[in-house]
């Protein structure tokens, strides 16, 4: 769990940059100059693309294009809701913490729960190894969509789930528990197509319910000369949507290895 967590880091863009730049102080002292021209070349070019809004949105759009839902989004025997970032109150932040990501993804539930889309809310998310003393994400995902008015006697908690697999999987046992079958399944539309197949794999029948689109709302075919040159710039934002993207493709392919897709 801890490998799976750390690993990719280095793999991202700003990780292997950081790695090739440290490459790069080495090759300098030694003073092997194909080598640096090299090795600095291929760190310039990999931030440039990396950090790019327009290389960012375009990965993000490869799989939020596969997470639209087939058709009207049905009734189902449980809502089921991913957790992304979300950290509990500590003075001077006066509630729990959520990120914008996890906040779409709850207002989302909290509506197919008001439109009578089900009965139940299943909010899964644990914590990490070595964040077991804190209190799992599903605790505060609970707090949250509370106050967005779902009654406390309609959740149930996953707590024990510190990835998406492990999520599908101790979901299916409160499924089975509770003698419920169908769900409609909650999370970001970039996460939705790895989190839909690692819950069908565990025999769930599983609806895809995208809350959290990102790309959708940044690409448009009437982007003015300006604009497109604007998304072209580096940018901190086109950073994260690549190692946004990046993250789930290196999820999906590590499943796949493990055996889990």
């Amino acid at each position: 769990m801890t490998l799976s967590k750390f690993a990719p880091l280095l793999i991202f863009p700003d990780g292997m940059a950081c790695l090739l730049l440290g490459l790069l102080v080495i090759l300098t002292i030694r003073q092997n100059r194909r080598a640096t021209i090299f090795v600095s070349t291929a760190a310039f070019v990999l931030l440039l693309s990396a950090s790019s809004p327009w290389v960012g949105l375009r990965l993000v759009h490869i799989l939020e294009a596969r997470s639209i839902p087939p058709g009207p989004v049905p009734a189902a025997d449980a809502i089921v809701v991913l957790a992304a970032d979300v950290s509990q109150a500590s003075p001077p932040q006066p509630v729990v913490w959520v990120s914008a990501a996890t906040a779409n993804r709850l207002l989302y539930a909290a509506k197919l729960y008001r439109d009578g889309k089900s009965r139940i809310v299943i909010v899964s998310g644990g914590q990490v190894p070595w964040r077991k003393t804190l209190p799992p994400l599903s605790a505060g995902l609970a707090e949250v969509i509370e106050t967005m008015g779902v009654p406390p006697s309609a959740i149930l908690q996953g707590s024990d789930s510190p990835n998406t697999y492990e999520s599908a999987v101790r979901v299916k046992a409160i499924l089975e528990a509770h003698k419920l079958h169908s769900i409609l399944l909650v999370t970001s539309a970039i996460h939705m197509p790895r989190a839909l197949t690692l819950f069908r794999q565990q025999g769930t029948d599983a609806f895809p319910a995208p809350g959290d689109f990102v790309s959708g709302l940044k690409l448009t075919n009437d982007r003015s000369l300006q604009d497109s040159i604007i998304t072209m710039m580096p940018s901190a934002e086109g950073l994260q949507l690549s190692t946004m993207a990046l993250r789930e493709f290196l999820g999906a392919a590590a499943n796949h290895i493990a055996g889990k897709l």
